[in-house]
């Protein structure tokens, strides 16, 4: 099985012991909730979770990790089997007993299922996605191309100005895009980052020649170079922020002005507003503006606002100071600019 950078940051959640969240509320069940589920290659937390509950960030609210069975409680592999305890006052997951002894299960991280589908978010983990204004000011930049060319693709050598650090193995090249604008305050949090490529030194001269080892869209004077994170480990458990957060989306991510579910978008609060990676939001839609025409002989046809109505969640997965981005799940409706993303 693929052991990927992602699975292993995913499932990194899963050895986390999670606080109970401040909700009052017993988590409701599913519709036709299975009493009994064998867990299959290809299953997600969140997945499992839905099958279970209608609210699937509800999830540490329900486990029981079972410490009996094995050495990490909170990793759930294929052909484990979740129960679901109906007998108390609320509802219970934990996974089923089995003896193996004397023999000894080997637990292989790569093989633990992800939280969310990875393959959706790896894209976003490691690249810039968001830039504050003027935070590209000190970045080093490309002034001059190859033989004088006006873009550049794989292979190609780039020559570069600024401090550039030759211990660095890696570096991403990225402009800035799109203004992102709260819809409320009107301000500008910060722009859009758009990840071009990667390049690596090529030799120390002056200026720097860089050479492009990857290029997803074209590069060209003027693109700056960042260098490329390492890899976090994240937590990614499902839970509901336990302060108020209110927010609306600002960004498709390049999608247009709506979009539907598992596309990625960002939300005007971030880490100084308390949001943190694997807090799940509910996603609002504003009601329309209507006007009643059913007495056709009433001339004034009054105007009412119709409900705003939820339209799926988002699973918080990158946070900055200002801006977070996150997964669109369990949508029912489009999710557009301007939308309202708060604690569910």
């Amino acid at each position: 099985m693929r052991n990927s950078l992602v699975s292993v940051i995913l499932v990194a959640a899963l050895a986390v012991t999670m606080p109970a969240l401040s909700q009052t509320a017993v988590p409701r069940l599913a519709e036709n909730a299975p009493d009994r589920y064998i867990v299959v290659p290809g299953d997600t937390l969140w997945g499992i979770a839905a099958r279970f509950l209608r609210d699937p960030y509800r999830w540490p609210d329900v486990w029981e990790p079972n410490k009996d069975t094995i050495r990490n409680p909170h990793r759930i592999y294929p052909g484990d089997v979740v129960l679901l305890d109906r007998s108390g006052g609320s509802p219970k997951l934990r996974l089923a007993t089995v003896k193996v002894s004397p023999r000894v299960r080997v637990e292989q991280t790569s093989a633990a299922i992800p939280t969310i589908p990875s393959n959706l978010i790896e894209p976003y983990l490691s690249q810039p996605l968001f830039v504050a204004e003027g935070g590209l000011n000190d970045a080093p930049k490309i002034i001059a191309t190859q033989e004088g060319r006006v873009y550049l693709g794989k292979g190609d050598l780039a020559y570069v100005s600024g401090a550039v650090d030759d211990k660095v193995e890696s570096w991403q090249v990225y402009r800035p895009g799109i203004a992102l604008v709260d819809p409320t305050s009107k301000e500008t949090l910060g722009f859009e980052a758009i990840f071009l490529g990667t390049v690596r030194l090529e030799r120390k001269t002056d200026p720097t020649t860089m050479r492009i080892i990857e290029s997803r869209q074209e590069i060209g004077a003027g693109d700056r170079l960042v260098p490329a994170p390492k890899p976090e480990l994240v937590d990614y458990t499902p839970r509901a922020p336990r302060a108020a957060i209110d927010a609306r989306v600002i960004s498709t991510y390049g999608a247009g002005r709506e979009v539907g579910g598992q596309r990625v978008i960002s939300v005007s609060k971030g880490k100084q507003d308390g949001v943190e990676r694997g807090h799940v939001l509910a996603l609002h839609s504003f009601g329309a503006e209507v006007r009643d025409r059913s007495n056709i002989f009433d001339r004034s046809l009054t105007t009412f606002k119709l409900p705003d109505e939820r339209n799926g969640l988002l699973y918080i997965f990158r946070v900055f100071d200002r801006v977070s981005y996150g997964l669109v799940m369990n949508q029912n409706r489009p999710v557009k600019l301007g939308d309202l993303a708060m604690t569910p």
